[in-house]
């Protein structure tokens, strides 16, 4: 990203001085519609062989067992464009996230407050944070997190793909929402307490605890909820919501998209004309656990139900007319948790006695609290089109969140999608904390972040031009 770039950003994304401040939205609710297009891009993200996978913690690449790959669409016609792009990552976390939206933007002629990049959060992935990698650099005796040459081919391919895409552009005559539940996929990770709550044990990405196995699946949102834009009788671009962290297996090395990419894969070659992309919604307390032992022949299993899903929900798509279509943005500022200090964090990072992720995972910390310093705001962002919300949260959010936005957005159909700027790891919500667990020993942010979340979710997703 260009010097220039990054201070046009900066500029927008000015935060104010109090803490937990929620930013006015930048953008009307509803511009006028005028000829609405669409114009899809792909490029492929796969690391190379040797580089880092999940912050440098796990095995590094040493296979491909399929791509990864960057989807999006650019929608022309509502104001000044809008870029949605997923990206087979496991994250991209402060100025990384910033650097691939700046570089959409410049692509596709618009300003990075009106990009959304949203990460599935794969883990034989990448997991990109420069500014953790910066700190990681002085030690000289860590893993990488990202190798910067490969963190600027993709951010070049993006502006190529987007520029061609542009070429491409269809229009967008009408616009379908549909959902279906999916079987046998999602549940809780939280489920097992003590009589005060506190989360005793966690059910993760794959679990062989029968005890775990045989507990409920939880709080879910078992519905897996697509829209789709069409120009005339023809889908041209359809957007896949689900939430749970999408791993079967994973630190063997072996670069997947895992069961939600082979799911999405295969009805793309079915539908090659459409732009299929996947996002995963607020997961950072779901997974596959109860229904997945981590064994290799599972992750067929489950992309056959993510793909089932998929199907059924398109199979209640019932197109209708665009009438208007827009998009909203509010801004956070968040505080980070009392227990954080710059300096303990710095003395981990430089303890060679400690283990690999008990030192890359300290610099996402530190990473996070001179973010804060330049009061750097997390982006939350809506495209509105008629009675549809497509709703772009940060980081892990817990399930409640999306479940929340349904409620908040009444008689709108709302499709959250989560993991996009990664700064603050797991945002739990409020009530949350005091029970422990996994999740909230790495939630970068204090408690308040609920309500302010929560009330920048209510702004964004208020009816109609409000």
């Amino acid at each position: 990203m260009s010097s220039e770039s990054r201070r046009r950003f900066l500029q927008q994304l000015a935060a104010a001085p109090a803490a937990w401040t929620l930013l006015p939205s930048l953008n009307a609710a509803a511009e006028s519609v005028g000829s609405l297009h669409l114009a899809p891009f792909r490029f492929d993200v796969t690391p190379p062989h040797g580089h880092s996978l999940c912050g440098g913690w796990i095995k590094p690449v040493v296979g491909v067992d399929d791509s990864l790959e960057a989807i999006g669409f650019v929608l022309l016609g509502a104001g000044k464009p809008i870029v949605l792009c997923a990206v087979d990552w496991t994250g991209l976390l402060n100025d990384a996230h910033v650097q691939w939206r700046s570089a959409l933007a410049d692509a596709a002629g618009t300003t990075p407050d009106r990009v959304a990049v949203q990460c599935v959060h794969q883990h034989n992935a990448p997991f990109a944070c420069l500014d953790a990698e910066a700190i990681i650099l002085q030690q000289g005796d860590l893993p990488h997190i990202v190798q910067l040459d490969f963190f600027r081919r993709c951010l070049d391919q993006a502006r190529v793909a987007v520029e061609s895409g542009l070429k491409k552009a269809r229009p967008v005559t009408a616009i379908a929402a549909g959902q279906a539940e999916v079987q046998k996929v999602a549940s809780n990770r939280r489920v097992s307490r003590n009589t005060y709550g506190h989360v005793v044990k966690m059910r993760g990405s794959s679990c062989r605890d029968e005890q775990l196995i045989a507990m409920s699946e939880g709080i879910i949102d078992p519905q897996l909820k697509t829209v789709a834009f069409y120009d005339g009788d023809t889908k041209i671009a359809a957007c896949h919501y689900y939430a749970t962290h999408p791993m079967s297996y994973y630190g063997d090395g072996r670069v997947s998209s895992d069961f939600v990419g082979l799911a999405r894969k295969r009805h793309q070659k079915e539908q090659p004309e459409c732009q299929h992309m996947y996002f995963t919604g607020c997961a950072g307390n779901i997974s596959a656990g109860k229904y997945n032992d981590g064994s290799q022949p599972v992750r067929q299993i489950l992309a056959d139900r993510i793909y089932d899903g998929i199907v059924a929900a398109e199979k209640t798509l019932q197109p209708r007319p665009v009438e208007f279509a827009g998009w909203r943005t509010a801004e956070m500022l968040p505080v980070a948790r009392s227990t954080f200090s710059a300096d303990v964090l710095q003395e981990q990072i430089s303890n060679s006695k400690n283990s690999v992720v008990n030192r890359n995972r300290p610099s996402y910390m530190l990473s996070w609290l001179r973010r804060l310093e330049k009061q750097t705001p997390i982006v939350l962002s809506a495209l509105q089109v008629d009675d549809i919300s497509l709703l772009h949260l940060p980081a892990e959010s817990f399930i409640e969140y999306q479940l929340r936005a349904q409620q908040l957005g009444g008689d709108r159909f709302v499709a959250t999608a989560a993991y996009g700027d990664g700064g603050p790891w797991y945002i739990p919500i409020a009530e949350e904390y005091p029970n422990g667990g996994y999740e909230v020993s790495v939630a970068f942010c204090d408690p308040g972040i609920d309500a302010v979340m929560t009330s920048g979710m209510q702004q964004l997703l208020l009816p109609g031009d409000a």
